[in-house]
């Protein structure tokens, strides 16, 4: 099939650091070429991909210090894809609502994952005055704020198998790794590790918006049990995460997915997750983790996580959460939309 997988500006394909969005379309793209299709990917000019990339701006915007106004980038996106379009069987967008008007007025079949949170109150009325959109969601739980909303599907992400692999080291301390920011609640996991009496450390930025919180609110609580060690890269996240007894993701929002989830998984590492959004889909409870409600909760999973397995949550994660899954998921849906007249109808879910 000719595929156009159409990413957000904001990072690289795949970013160089933090980008759970992008690291996504990268990890899909990828596998759909290697398993024979034609993709083109439109990204920013500092992406690295095997499909044909079209830069639509040279540089990830987070990392242009020049942009100003990182609509504007955005709007060149849409009108460079929709000048295209007519060369490709499907396309396949990670921008939220951005195609719904002008794509709808086209007759390339398209297909939008929503890769964040929907339970913000103007999403609601924004989708309800768009024309309809071929939706997937990214678990279950990420669609309940938007039931109205045409979902055919829910593709769990997969990464390349492997990516992130063991490593035979010693586990001797808990992880947190993503962002330091109110919502991912890395106050209650310095308190857990603290409670249960091992060190923690938390591979994690701290964007602009947080800096804030994370000088009033974090940076007073850490120590020498309690490290910041920064954002890491791809290459240093197997060797961070064998290292760790568990991944705590001691969350307070409705986590859409939980990328870090499988991340954990792939490296054998159990996850101690809040039973928030879609954690109930990722975490087997007493598999690859343990899902719990309180800090209490928590600290008595750490005591419990020698019970598992590793070996059985790297298998786990090559049974469900696997890039090549994944792609084939999304094959399937792209092959329903380019039939004859079915790529501008509902589908069913």
């Amino acid at each position: 099939m000719k595929i156009a997988q159409i990413a957000p500006l904001t990072e690289a394909v795949p970013p160089k650091f933090y980008g759970g969005t992008e690291r996504v379309v990268s990890f899909l793209t990828e596998e759909l070429v290697a398993m024979g299709h034609d993709v083109t990917l439109f990204a920013s000019g500092d992406s690295v991909t095997a499909a044909e990339l079209d830069a639509v701006w040279p540089r990830a915007l987070r990392l242009d210090p020049g942009i100003r106004d990182t609509l504007a980038p955005h709007f060149m996106l849409m009108e460079r894809v929709y000048r295209r379009a007519h060369e490709f069987d499907v396309l396949h967008f990670h921008n939220d609502y951005w195609p719904a008007s002008l794509f709808a007025r086209q007759r390339t079949p398209f297909v939008t994952t929503l890769h964040g949170r929907l339970d913000l109150p103007e999403l609601g009325p924004v989708h309800d005055e768009l024309p309809v959109m071929n939706l997937i969601s990214i678990s279950d739980s990420q669609r309940q704020p938007l039931p109205e909303a045409n979902f055919v599907a829910t593709v769990q992400h997969g990464l390349p198998k492997d990516l992130l692999t063991p490593r035979e080291r010693s586990r001797d301390y808990v992880a947190f790794l993503g962002r330091i920011c109110p919502e991912k609640r890395p106050d209650r996991a310095i308190r857990i590790a603290r409670a249960a009496g091992m060190d923690l450390r938390l591979a994690a930025k701290v964007d602009r918006v947080d800096e804030e919180y994370f000088e009033t609110g974090i940076k007073p609580m850490l120590g020498p049990d309690a490290c910041l060690i920064g954002e890491i890269g791809e290459g240093e996240k197997s060797e961070f995460l064998s290292g760790a007894r568990a991944l705590l993701m001691p969350i307070d929002w409705p986590e859409p997915f939980g990328l870090v989830m499988i991340e954990a998984m792939a490296c054998g590492t159990p996850v101690i997750a809040w039973r928030h959004g879609s954690v109930p889909e990722i975490v087997e409870d007493g598999v690859t983790g343990f899902i719990v409600e309180s800090e209490a909760e928590a600290v008595a999973a750490l005591d419990r996580v020698h019970q598992l397995s590793p070996s059985r949550i790297r298998a786990t994660f090559e049974a469900r959460f696997t890039a090549r899954r994944m792609a084939e998921n999304y094959l399937e849906i792209y092959e329903t939309l380019a039939r004859p007249r079915v790529g501008r109808l509902r589908l069913a879910v």
